[in-house]
């Protein structure tokens, strides 16, 4: 086999790689963003399947429940009463299918575009803060704040190694960024 028949396979593995985990990021930010519309439908499926009752107070749960019935409880009431404050998690799920969108630039040309690894890697080290901040100024339990801290954690590994599949492929085509 020549050399060139060899780097040209090494490329193809490299682009699947590369296409597989943009794939998958995307039905991911897909997915989240998608979930964040029907929220309070999906909650009251929650706690059908946990067995609480939405017509006893969330204070007869405790623990997990007890958080449940309580988010339940509030979104329905605020739904119910303020129905324009969930405008807010509309902007939510709006904003992880766009950030959804921008990956497909990653999937097209991933060399080019590997500052889209690196934004999605700012954003996740940004939930941390968010989230342990925010959510103890909102009043969330520290376990649950830990929860949406997971979210970045586990959306580092596909970047790491997005980055490092992308790295290789730069090396092995030597591509030169044009300057501006």
């Amino acid at each position: 086999m020549k050399v060139n028949e060899a780097i040209q396979i090494q490329e193809k593995k490299l682009i699947l790689k590369i296409r597989v985990l943009v794939l998958f990021y995307i039905f991911a930010l897909f997915f989240w963003g998608i979930t964040a519309f029907p929220i309070e439908t999906e909650l009251k499926i929650i706690c059908g399947l946990l067995g609480i009752s939405l017509d006893v107070s969330p204070d007869v749960y405790t623990g997990f429940t007890g958080w449940i019935a309580t988010v339940t409880n509030g979104v329905i009431d605020t739904n119910h009463n303020y129905p324009f404050l969930s405008y807010g998690t509309d902007w939510l799920a709006f904003s992880h299918l766009v950030i959804a969108v921008a990956f497909i630039g990653l999937y097209v040309r991933p060399v080019r575009n590997i500052w889209i690894v690196y934004f999605a890697m700012i954003a996740c080290a940004g939930v941390i803060p968010l989230a342990l901040i925010c959510g103890a100024i909102r009043g969330l339990p520290l376990w649950w704040r830990l929860i949406d801290c997971s979210f970045c954690v586990f959306g580092l590994i596909p970047l790491y190694f997005l980055h490092v599949y992308i790295k290789r492929l730069e090396k092995l085509i030597d591509y030169t960024p044009t300057k501006y």
